[in-house]
């Protein structure tokens, strides 16, 4: 039990638990209402739940990375709060961190399938590389690592975004394919483009908010 609970102090839960309603707030509350009447998300259920999993892991593991390069430093800053080689050795973070953001890249590339949108598993792997980057050295830099977080939080909502833009009607619809009709191809290019502005002035929301905080 002591286990499990410096394990969720150490992938800081609280934050966890923000990104997953930040997600379903997005999609239930904008994406949803942005439909036409009638018509129906890109993203299942389902798959909304395996790409919040997937940014849940990402995040998780991120916290991870970023406590195991700072253990020399939590020791003098904060030494009671010390979960990594006091109750957690250090060879299980890199262990937790190199699975959780395996599992959490993957399933992105699996709802990116889905979709037919890769980007989506490329993107989330970007932001596994820039967690690493930032832990190991960005946060050093004035800020460069203030820059790059406020960007991850600001792709927490982007994500949902990405969900909802399905190559290939995209594709369809700007080549006037026969297989959708005139009325739908531009009722999913509209839908698109309201959700873009949308999402842009709630990622940049969240962007500022974040830069401001650090």
């Amino acid at each position: 039990m002591k286990l499990f609970a410096a394990f969720l102090r150490l992938v800081r839960w609280p934050n966890l638990v923000f990104i997953i309603l930040t997600q379903l707030l997005f999609y239930y509350c904008i994406v949803t209402p942005a439909l036409q009447p009638g018509a129906s998300n890109t993203v299942t259920p389902f798959l909304l739940f395996l790409l919040i999993a997937s940014s849940v892991l990402i995040a998780a593991a991120g916290y991870i990375i970023n406590d195991y390069f700072d253990l020399n430093i939590d020791q003098v800053n904060k030494p009671d709060a010390i979960v990594i080689n006091k109750i957690i050795r250090r060879r299980w973070a890199i262990i937790w961190h190199l699975s959780l953001s395996a599992i959490g890249v993957g399933l992105a590339f699996y709802v990116g399938y889905k979709i037919s949108n890769l980007l989506l598993g490329v993107m989330n792997l970007i932001c596994v590389l820039l967690l690493w980057v930032y832990s190991t050295s960005l946060k050093k830099r004035l800020l460069i690592g203030n820059i790059v977080i406020a960007l991850l939080t600001a792709w927490v909502v982007l994500v949902i975004y990405f969900c909802e833009f399905n190559a290939v009607k995209w594709i369809a619809a700007a080549n006037n394919d026969n297989t959708l009709e005139a009325a739908a191809k531009a009722a999913y290019q509209q839908y698109l483009q309201r959700l873009f502005r949308l999402a842009v002035i709630y990622s940049g929301f969240a962007f500022i908010i974040s830069l401001i905080r650090d």
